[in-house]
């Protein structure tokens, strides 16, 4: 369906403008070779993993799938221009970024023919990575799981279509069909999904992250670490419930840093969903259970098109 062919197929070398969020201890090798070999790109989440990790990984996805898949790359990691040597090195089609400015590496990578799409939580910044040469931007609403910015998807998409040339891709509050229309009709020409990726059968969590997120309600996630300037949405357990106590105490950056090391790796790996970070965005409510990536490929694209199809009445 010619919708489904945007700038983006173009530019990645994919079936439909879908990519799988880059999430730290999440994203593995078995996920993004699973979303690639389904049409969509398949994302490595480097995280602050020492480059060898993310090497193995690489490797790994090659054996998994003849596709194009991407490699996301945090730029507080304490590995980063080691993590980039290794996407040069390996010849990765496309990064996708997070947490900083990938200006100083964009050179070094187009040499190579890597595409570089950072992600934006505002039209300022989806301006000023344009201009330094990026690829495309994802735009990421407060809606997603994980470290969120200020502006809704709704609100910022239409404003960074606006403001740039480069293709955009929407990202938080998506999950069916009906959020790859809205996105489209926004402007968008791509979507990018994280929470829904992670119930997929090739997702390596913990089952307890997947379940979950499965029993999520509405209203079932919460922000934290506002007050450390890099707030997190996570599922609300006894973990949030501490960092709200502790914020509402004034605690120190220290004390806050503290409470948060490791628990990301504690929901994900050991599945602890009480005092484990168990990054979701607000759409958990609407998973409803674990089906390979490739179905959740079709049945967006599938939904998406009866939407498109039952619109045409009111046209």
């Amino acid at each position: 369906m010619l919708m489904f062919k945007t700038r983006v197929c173009e530019l990645l070398n994919i079936e439909y403008p879908i990519l799988q969020g880059g999430m730290a201890w999440v994203a593995t090798a078995e996920l993004a070779a699973a979303v690639s070999n389904a049409g969509g790109l398949g994302i490595i989440g480097a995280g602050n993993a020492p480059p060898n990790f993310v090497r193995d990984q690489i490797k790994k996805a090659r054996k998994l799938t003849n596709k194009p898949f991407g490699v996301n790359v945090y730029y507080m990691s304490p590995f980063v221009d080691e993590v980039i040597d290794v996407i040069v090195e390996e010849r990765i089609p496309v990064i996708t970024t997070g947490a900083g400015n990938p200006g100083k590496h964009i050179d070094k990578l187009k040499k190579v023919g890597t595409k570089v799409i950072p992600v934006v939580a505002s039209v300022a910044l989806a301006k000023r990575l344009e201009k330094l040469g990026v690829d495309a931007v994802i735009g990421e609403g407060l809606e997603c799981g994980g470290h969120i910015g200020e502006l809704t998807t709704m609100a910022m998409i239409p404003q960074i279509v606006d403001a740039v040339n480069i293709p955009v891709i929407a990202a938080g509050g998506i999950a069916d069909g009906r959020g790859f229309v809205a996105a489209m009709a926004l402007g968008a020409e791509g979507i990018q999904m994280g929470t829904a990726f992670v119930c997929a059968q090739e997702c390596t969590v913990h089952d307890n992250y997947k379940q979950a997120i499965i029993k999520a309600r509405d209203r079932e996630t919460v922000v934290t670490g506002r007050s450390t300037g890099h707030p997190v949405r996570v599922i609300k357990n006894k973990l949030s419930r501490q960092f709200e106590l502790l914020e509402k105490q004034n605690a120190s950056l220290d004390e806050l840093e503290k409470l948060g090391t490791g628990k990301l790796r504690a929901a994900v790996v050991e599945g602890d969903v009480e005092y484990g970070s168990v990054m979701a965005g607000q759409i958990a409510g609407l998973i409803k259970e674990i089906k390979p990536a490739k179905d959740i490929i079709q049945d967006i694209t599938n939904e998406a098109k009866a939407i498109l199809k039952n619109l045409k009445k009111f046209i």
